[in-house]
């Protein structure tokens, strides 16, 4: 069956460095695994499409957090661990979740308590995360006298005690268990005669664990300082409820350890994020105010939170989406929720529902004598993973060699193509059938065998349909990943008993395409019967309206072999809203053609990957059709046609931006990692391209009708032109500001074949000198722009 080809490519990338103590929006996004009996995923067809609009459930989850309140603790650990509480209530998403937090020591004589209560059984809806947010406040370390030692049976009992007296029972329950030492209950009366406590305290734990496992209470435990016994607490953690909230061993309840207070933090968010099934993105490091910080959202979020650790009361928090809108912190906006928490403390979180994927902005200012303390920013989010399976060829004959591909959307339709979004990952896949065993195949996004390209998102395999097969054939994957919500995808089919009467093959060229174009392709088709057929066409596993084919059904005579012409038209910009950026966006479906003369047969069933940039704007349009129309007639009015010609040639080879060393600068004048970049030849003397990852880790890359584009000056150095007929002059006078914050640089090329008497790298950019360049070291052979090994000038 025919390839419709598309336009690919990979966007999206985040900065992922470690927040400082920040705990952050621990309970977003929760998905658990339930205690016995309880079952989460889902199974849906070909006919369950992407749809934008479902509803997201975000489910509730019953939690508490122990902390060791023992002597042994510094004061920064105490201050660690109140912070870690605070976050957990103030990044929570679901308003129906409930938390207790305790401290724990332990009883040493008559009067003291193993466990001191602060915070009393709350649900999280807004007004809960203010109280739970003020009450951590009340953990203390004990003094002498109080009771100083490390109980943690009598934790454990309590934590299982609040999970699971007047709870729902269907919901997940969590314990997370914080100390800094060793169990230690030798002062302890509760534990009998002096010589029997230590073995009755291993005793009374096992029968803790015990009730934990059979209640279904998970136990996460976090040991930090030089003395945590950490085989105790691998073995608190394998001895409470294992099954997690999915079937990957990153989901598994395991003990943690860190050195410091100053880890808690950090180490806690991993802990939480896969407890609760989260996906996490840590943002860059902390500045103190006035600072801007940027974070990623990924575009499978359906909800997320951005945590943000002020250190300082003072400091006020406003955030800017990728569209670069300054969002409310309550209410609708743009189709997202805002529910901001923790706005007067020194943590807070805003909890957005459905938001908007990439680059978001938080901007920190604080007045003069609370400038101290650096800002520090996470998020949290939970999403929905969605594929679309096809079967090539869709109706095979038995013993036919079949190749089947699981392509990631995100639930709109868009196609995911960062590995970065789906790590961790795990694909399931099988072909079932009448006449034969189930098969199980093997699908990978390596680059090998039938896998065109790795790391795209699209996973393939192969097999072949077995001789015995007759009848309905069935393909099913199912893709599952921690933070991401299960999607089970099946395609079915028919083992082709011979020749078809009618075969066809698609025909869709490549193209970069913007709102409202049009691409046309042909189909061949043929009809080898006596009777007529009629074909169906559509456009299937993406968001109804984002692409359309025509004609939608077509008639074939009977005995008709030919071409059909066939049009794949994309929507108009308004469909696209904010989510149409100059980085475009990749549109993935399938295109099916179905015989419904015989009975609805699948004749072709083909990946379409559509990229969609926005329009250009009107002057560079009509500057890159009918440039060369104004200049050769400006030029024939003062020169005869010898000259002119000459003239013209003379005028392209300096304009050419061939060997140009472009240089990303930040918002300081200082490059950015990584290589240079290397311009191609140009489309009609301009090298036109764009910036990959502008807000997280930007990268120019080639990129037809992109936003910017260079060409040399005969003058001497290089014009920068924007979209919308902007230009400006690249010279020693410095860089020219591309966007807030992002500038471009003239880098020093390298030495050429037509310079073969010069040293290596040599100094005076080419495009100074007003001439033009050979190909510079490294630079592919058809001029499509590398980077190279040069000595860098910045000009």
């Amino acid at each position: 069956m025919g390839q419709v080809n598309g336009v690919r490519r990979t966007r999206r990338g985040r900065a992922r460095r470690t927040a400082l103590a920040v705990l952050g929006a621990a309970v977003v996004l929760i998905s658990l695994s339930a205690p016995p009996g309880r079952h989460s995923g889902r199974d849906s067809g070909r006919d369950v499409l992407p749809v934008a609009e479902s509803e997201t459930a975000f489910p509730a989850v019953n939690y508490a957090v122990a902390v060791d309140e023992s002597a042994s603790l510094t004061d920064a650990d105490m201050a660690a661990e109140k912070a870690a509480a605070a976050r957990i209530a103030l990044g929570d998403v679901s308003s129906e979740s409930r938390i207790t937090v305790f401290g724990f020591a332990a009883a040493e004589e008559a009067g003291q308590s193993a466990v001191d209560p602060v915070c009393p059984r709350t649900t999280l809806d807004a007004a809960g995360r203010e109280t739970v947010g003020a009450c951590v406040g009340k953990l203390r370390k004990r003094e002498e006298g109080e009771g100083t030692g490390t109980d943690f049976p009598s934790a454990i009992r309590q934590g299982v005690h609040e999970l699971t007296t007047d709870t729902d029972s269907s919901a997940p329950r969590v314990l997370f268990l914080l100390t800094d030492g060793i169990m230690e209950v030798g002062d302890s009366p509760q534990y009998g005669d002096l010589a029997h406590r230590k073995a009755e305290g291993e005793r009374q734990l096992t029968l803790e664990l015990a009730e934990a496992a059979a209640q279904g209470v998970q136990i996460w435990t976090l040991g930090f300082g030089p003395t945590p016994d950490e085989r105790q607490l691998a073995r608190i953690a394998a001895g409470g409820y294992q099954k997690g909230c999915v079937a990957l061993p990153s989901a598994r309840p395991k003990a943690a350890k860190v050195e410091g207070a100053k880890e808690i933090g950090v180490t806690l968010e991993k802990i939480f994020a896969a407890a609760h099934c989260m996906r996490r993105e840590e943002g860059p490091a902390a500045r103190r105010p006035p600072a801007t910080l940027k974070i990623g959202i990924s575009p499978l979020a359906t909800v997320g939170s951005i945590v943000v650790d002020k250190g300082d009361p003072q400091v006020r928090i406003t955030y800017t989406d990728p569209a670069g809108h300054k969002v409310p912190t309550s209410g609708t906006y743009r189709k997202s929720r805002f529910e901001l928490a923790g706005g007067t403390g020194t943590v807070e979180a805003l909890k957005i529902v459905d938001p908007l994927p990439g680059v978001w902005k938080v901007r920190a200012e604080a007045p003069e004598g609370h400038r101290s303390q650096p800002v520090a920013v996470s998020v949290l989010w939970q999403g929905e993973l969605r594929g679309a399976i096809t079967m090539d060829p869709p109706s095979p004959r038995a013993g036919d060699r079949v190749t089947v591909t699981m392509r990631l959307q995100t639930r709109e339709g868009y196609q995911i193509s960062d590995p970065r979004d789906y790590e961790g990952l795990r694909v399931r896949s099988e072909l079932t059938g009448a006449g034969f065993d189930p098969l199980p195949l093997a699908l990978a996004d390596n680059g090998k065998g039938q896998d065109a390209k790795a790391s795209d998102g699209s996973f393939t395999g192969a097999t072949r349909i077995p001789a015995s097969a007759d009848g309905a054939l069935k393909v099913s994957a199912t893709l599952t990943a921690a933070g991401l919500s299960a999607d089970t995808r099946s395609e079915g089919g028919r083992v082709a008993p011979g020749e078809l009467p009618v075969t066809t093959a698609l025909d869709l060229p490549a193209a970069a395409s913007h709102p409202g174009d049009k691409v046309t392709g042909t189909l061949a088709v043929h009809n080898t019967s006596d009777t007529a057929h009629t074909l169906r066409l559509s456009v299937t596993d993406l968001r109804a309206g984002l692409l359309t084919v025509t004609p939608a059904d077509l008639t074939l005579k009977a005995g008709e072999s030919g071409t059909r012409e066939v049009t794949v038209e994309v929507a108009p910009a308004d469909v696209f809203g904010d989510r149409l950026t100059d980085d475009g966006l990749l549109l993935a479906g399938d295109v099916t053609v179905v015989d419904t003369t015989d009975g609805g047969r699948r004749l072709v069933q083909s990946a379409l990957s559509v990229e969609v940039t926005p329009e250009p704007g009107a002057l560079e349009e009509f500057w890159d059709s009918w440039w060369w129309a104004v200049l050769t007639g400006v030029v024939l009015f003062a020169l005869s046609g010898a000259t002119v010609l000459a003239l013209i040639r003379l005028r392209r080879a300096r304009r050419d931006p061939y060997g140009l060393v472009l240089r990303l600068l930040d918002e300081h004048g200082e490059p950015l990692p990584g290589e240079p970049h290397v311009a191609g030849h140009g489309h009609k003397q301009w090298y036109e391209f764009g910036v990959a990852e502008a807000h997280i880790s930007p990268r120019i890359e080639r990129r037809a009708h992109g936003p910017y584009a260079v060409r040399r000056n005969p003058n001497g150095g290089a014009v920068l032109r924007r979209r919308g007929g902007g230009r400006t002059a690249l010279s020693v006078t410095g860089p020219a500001q591309l966007t807030e914050g992002l500038s471009l640089a003239l880098g020093e090329e390298a030495r050429t074949a037509r310079n073969p008497r010069n040293s290596r790298n040599w100094k005076g950019s080419s495009a100074s000198a007003g001439g033009p360049a050979g190909p510079p070291h490294g630079t592919d052979p058809d001029g499509r722009g590398s980077t190279s090994a040069y000595d860098e000038t910045y000009l």
